[in-house]
């Protein structure tokens, strides 16, 4: 009998796996299994142990503009095996290579970024924060806050709908303030965060320890966290429940960030017309957010925003659009887009659609499309479905639960200020976009949305060819979101250096904090 290969886990500088049969890694689309991972009978205490004195101690040794060339030559190590990680993907994620480069392009580019910036930080060890601060009358004596690495690790429990990128937008700062990286991804589509670890250790271009992954159950990772680790937990509110609760956080005070799903939303200009580009731009949109990564994104929008005029109008572009999107095999070239993860996910895909039906009504219905080149009894394809409701105002479910797939909810708003508290019933996303030609709403939307979003995207027809879309997180801006969205923080260009680092002042003379200043660099943003 032929069994599928157990992957190795990384820890302690080296490949050792795990005990027992493992749990199987299917392919989405053909239902094969691909591999299998465990990480039973791991000595977790000695894995996190070394990382925290072997590759911790290496990486604080080393100065940004050093650890700046740690991520410049991990760049290299993945973009020379890209083609490998995308057949991995395929297979493991059932994604179409468009979407494949959402994930692995994406994240090569971001270690690529931070690699940039973190050459221009120098060669010091440490970051001021802010200028001196006079204590009395007499400026002899002064305060000066400073940024130090932390002395643990950073713990990254992640998500399955970004193996790569959920890996590297986490590691490229953690690696470039000095902190080693334990990486424990979602374990349907492990296999591709496992390859790219074990590729960079074997590569020999980090310190021992400097960069782990632990496959399979997460049970017992927080146990295994000291005070000064971090954690970064990228899943469910009740996975974030569940860790905040955690005597490593309650008691360990274990620093911790969480970026969960949210109902993430679109608005229109309420001054747009059917016949508008502001019109046009906003319909597109909505459809690619619905079909990239067949809708499994943290930030994909869950509810589109329009003023009644054009409801209707809406409805139709967006059902026109959908209705040439391709669904199946990701290996044929006609499909546009793929297969969800797993069964499993198909299943929750559509006990969350029958919710939303309760309040709503389909406006676009693709379940009886063909698949193509797939089976439908065996494939995780879920075909896109726009639904759409004449009342979001006595709407409670609409507001409140999220399919992780490609649907989206169509609603009418009455006037602007309706417009905002509809989308802030969401109770905190990662992101809203705006599309007007308006630069004043533009602004009055932004105001009117920040404090209940993490990123505002606003997208006017000068800025069509331009933008960077509603989903793409950008390195250089602000991933998280607050309330339900989890109330985290991650990118923002050296902001993301702020979690790996503690803040401490420094009281003391003149001549000390010149000293002080001599051997670190100022952070600027």
């Amino acid at each position: 009998m032929t069994t599928t290969p157990l992957l190795p886990n990384i820890v302690a500088g080296k490949a050792q796996a795990g005990q027992g049969p493992g749990t199987p890694l299917f392919d989405p689309v053909l239902g094969t299994e691909l591999v299998r991972v465990s990480r039973e009978g791991l000595d977790l205490a000695s894995a996190f142990a070394f990382a925290r004195e072997q590759g911790g101690t290496a990486l604080r040794a080393l100065s940004y503009r050093e650890r700046a060339g740690l991520l410049t030559a991990i760049g290299q190590v993945l973009q020379a095996k890209r083609d490998d990680y995308y057949a991995i993907a395929t297979a493991n994620s059932g994604t179409v290579t468009r979407d494949s480069a959402v994930d692995i392009d994406g994240g090569i580019f971001t270690i690529g970024q931070y690699a940039k910036w973190g050459e221009k930080l120098g060669d010091a060890r440490a970051l001021l924060d802010g200028e001196r601060i006079r204590l009395g009358k007499d400026p002899a004596f002064q305060s000066q806050h400073i940024l130090t690495p932390t002395r643990g690790l950073a713990l990254f429990i992640n998500a399955f709908n970004f193996p790569s990128w959920g890996l590297w937008e986490k590691a490229a700062p953690a690696l470039l303030s000095g902190v080693p990286v334990v990486v424990k991804p979602g374990t349907p589509t492990a296999w591709l965060t496992q390859r790219m670890v074990q590729d960079v250790v074997e590569a020999g271009v980090l310190p021992a320890g400097a960069l782990s992954v632990i496959c399979g159950s997460s049970a017992g990772l927080l146990d295994a966290l000291q005070p000064f680790d971090v954690l970064s937990l990228t899943g469910s509110a009740g996975t974030a429940a569940q860790i905040r609760g955690h005597k490593a956080i309650a008691e360990r005070s274990v620093r911790c960030n969480i970026e969960a799903d949210s109902l993430n939303s679109a608005l229109l200009d309420p001054n747009a017309t059917a016949d508008s580009e502001a019109f046009t731009l906003f319909v597109s949109e909505v459809v690619r957010e619905m079909t990239v990564k067949s809708g499994q994104k943290c930030t994909a929008i869950r509810r589109a925003f329009v003023p009644r005029a054009l409801y209707d109008a809406a409805a139709q572009a967006i059902g026109a659009k959908l209705s040439k999107v391709s669904v199946g095999n990701p290996r044929n070239e006609a499909v546009r887009m793929g297969a969800l993860v797993s069964r499993a996910q198909f299943d929750g895909v559509r006990e969350g659609r029958a919710q939303l039906l309760a309040e709503a009504q389909p406006l676009y219905d693709g379940r009886n499309q063909a698949l193509v080149d797939a089976d439908p009894a065996v494939a995780a394809c879920a075909m896109p479905v726009l639904l759409g409701t004449s009342d979001p105002v006595g709407a409670r479910v609409l507001h409140d639960v999220e399919v992780f797939g490609p649907v989206s909810t169509l609603m009418p708003y009455d006037n602007e200020a309706q417009a905002f508290e509809l989308i802030r019933r969401g109770q905190g996303s990662l992101v809203a976009s705006v599309y007007s030609a308006d630069p004043a709403f533009t602004a009055r939307a932004a105001l009117e949305l920040a404090d209940s979003h993490g990123r505002v995207h606003a997208i006017s027809p000068d800025v069509a060819s331009l933008h960077t879309g509603h989903g793409n997180v950008m390195p250089q801006s602000l991933h998280g979101g607050p309330g339900r969205a989890g109330g985290g923080e991650e990118l923002g260009g050296l902001r993301a250096l702020g979690f790996y680092h503690r803040r401490s002042a420094v009281q003391a003379s003149t001549a000390a904090l010149d000293a002080l200043a001599a051997s670190t660099t100022p952070l600027t943003y």
